[in-house]
């Protein structure tokens, strides 16, 4: 994820916020992963698998590491991909990444983690809703 350029990251992070018009914007201009992860993220198993697919394993891998799936830790760290793993960690909600990232010009990926916590706590609030479990 260091690769890419700030607004690039930036529209990342409104798509996970839900807006449809940035999320098509990456689909559409070369950053069709970027779209796939958000989806993803947001427990999209389709998503998933077109990451894995098409030459994304380390995105799709960050995904399920985001929700704490401890082969996806494993794998990450492995595969040396510790970048995406101390993202992933930030985005649970741990404080050492988080300072991390702040203290390594990082700032960015805090705001990112930050959503991604964010979206965390929702599903996680969905799932114990059963007013709100999708039949």
């Amino acid at each position: 994820m260091l690769h890419y350029p700030p607004k690039i990251l930036i529209a990342f992070g409104e798509a996970l916020n839900g807006n449809e018009k940035i999320f098509h914007w990456l689909l559409v201009n070369g950053y069709p992963e970027l779209a796939a992860l958000c989806n993803s993220i947001h427990s999209d198993t389709e998503a998933f698998d077109w990451l894995l697919s098409h030459g994304f394993p380390e995105l799709g891998v960050l995904s399920n590491a985001i929700d704490g799936e401890p082969k996806a830790i494993e794998w990450l760290g492995k595969n040396r991909f510790e970048f995406l793993l101390l993202f992933a960690n930030a985005c649970q909600g741990d404080e050492t990444s988080l300072k991390w990232l702040q203290n390594n010009d990082g700032a960015l990926f805090v705001i990112l983690a930050q959503r991604i916590h964010n979206i965390l706590n929702e599903q996680a609030r969905n799932t114990k809703d059963y007013h709100k479990i999708r039949w």
